[in-house]
């Protein structure tokens, strides 16, 4: 019995650590921000893309992707309102997807919601409460610097 409780809590922070995340997970209020979505392909088929619906409140400025993939900014009017990377994260790998944003300048957390497109046409949307199945990252912001 005293070998089977650390290999559940292995596997269960295996599972915690696997969702789609995004770092730093503190930052600054109205600041410039590099962020970085750590996405990886938790099943057994590979990840295609990855879409990141941009927050209220929240301005992209930029945005890169890894070699071997590519990037689209989706826009309404002037504003930036996702990112669309397309890739290939096969199963068990990991994909860190690199963008810089203006934090907004009031409020006190940034939801940050992905949608996670496969190979066979199914998706998972990282887009519920923390604690739950799918949870989307989540960003705290600090007050901003007088």
């Amino acid at each position: 019995m005293r070998y089977v409780l650390p290999l559940l809590f292995a596997s269960l922070a295996a599972t915690v650590e696997a969702h789609v995340r995004v770092s730093p997970v503190e930052s600054k209020a109205a600041a410039e921000q590099t962020y970085t979505a750590r996405v990886p392909t938790e099943g057994k088929v590979a990840t295609t893309s990855v879409q990141l619906d941009v927050p209220d409140g929240v301005t992209i400025l930029s945005a890169s992707a890894p070699a071997g993939a590519s990037y689209e900014l989706k826009t309404d009017g002037n504003r930036i309102v996702a990112v669309v990377w397309t890739t290939n994260i096969k199963p068990g790998d990991v994909a860190m997807l690199p963008f810089v944003a203006r934090n907004p300048a009031a409020g006190e957390l940034i939801v940050w919601r992905f949608v996670q497109h496969y190979a066979d046409g199914t998706s998972t949307g990282w887009t519920g409460p923390a604690g739950s199945r799918t949870p989307a990252p989540m960003t705290k912001l600090l007050p901003a610097q007088p």
